[in-house]
């Protein structure tokens, strides 16, 4: 199916704070844990439907595309799918909750990805069941809707997982997922980039020192230069994957079927992140406010 009209690119502000983690969610943006239902190649806009009661002439509504990205659709059902999974995107959380208008510019965003990474066939490791049971651990024990749910405890986290219409697949099949999201971007972005030692140092005197307060211990810079190494290296993943994903959304075929869900607010438009990537944290007072440290 074609688009009708040129697809919508979402404006990006990256944000430069010193302690911000630069991959934090987007698409989930996050990428924040992606949602990954399966889409129909040749996508129907009617909604499917049934009645159920043979004496009732209204047919009840299954499910229906709401858009469609380069002849792929996306589902009703995964936009509700992504607004239930978005509880455990700890990024998400300090910016209310998941609109339809959101989610559906994350889904496409994922979509972009899904078919750029099947078309380069870029071979990302298969996570393994250490990897995953790692993930899962930190978020019953570090995510905070989990921490008051108490899911440390098996039927808290059972409870918690009900309250929101998830399962342990579902929620497993996403974090194997968004990890292997996190493979491609390393393999695709971070070759050849390089922070110089000049960089290392600036970073450190500008940007890290100021948010100490005076007489409050700063961290020796060897102690926090593989740290700063770090997120300087994904600022310019970052700045990278901003671009190709414009790219991607400006070259492709996007239409949403859907009025009500074809233009956000301005308050709505998120820029599409990338997962965070895992890196070591600095131990310090100030990063751990700021949100440096895990």
């Amino acid at each position: 199916m074609s688009a009708t009209r040129p697809s919508r690119t979402i404006a990006r502000n990256p944000r430069n704070s010193a302690l911000a983690r630069p991959l934090s969610s987007l698409v989930c943006v996050a990428l924040t844990l992606c949602s990954f239902s399966a889409r129909a190649q040749s996508p129907d806009p009617k909604p499917q439907t049934l009645n159920p009661n043979p004496q009732s002439q209204a047919p009840q509504t299954l499910d229906r595309v709401v858009a469609v990205v380069n002849n792929q659709g996306i589902l009703f059902s995964d936009i509700d799918e992504e607004i239930r999974l978005s509880i455990l995107d700890p990024a998400g959380q300090n910016s209310g909750p998941l609109t339809p208008q959101r989610a559906l510019e994350q889904l496409i965003s994922r979509n972009l990805i899904e078919q750029q990474m099947r078309q380069e066939d870029i071979q990302t490791a298969e996570p393994t069941q250490a990897e995953l049971d790692a993930r899962l651990k930190e978020i019953r024990t570090e995510l905070p809707a989990c921490v008051h749910a108490n899911c440390a405890s098996e039927a808290g986290w059972k409870a918690f997982l009900a309250a929101h219409g998830l399962t342990l697949e579902r929620v497993e099949a996403s974090l194997r997922y968004r990890l292997q999201i996190l493979s491609f971007i390393e393999l695709r972005f971070r070759q050849g980039i390089s922070v110089s030692q000049e960089e290392i140092e600036a970073y450190y005197h500008d940007s890290l020192i100021p948010l100490y307060a005076k007489g409050e211990g700063i961290p020796p810079f060897e102690k926090v230069a593989p740290r700063i190494q770090e997120i300087l290296l994904q600022q310019k993943v970052n700045v990278l994957f901003d671009d190709w994903l414009r790219n991607l959304r400006t070259q492709g075929e996007i239409e949403v079927l859907d009025p009500s869900l074809e233009e956000p607010t301005p308050t709505e438009k998120q820029p599409s992140r990338p997962p965070a990537l895992d890196t070591p944290a600095l131990d310090s007072p100030a990063l751990n406010k700021q949100g440096g440290a895990r």
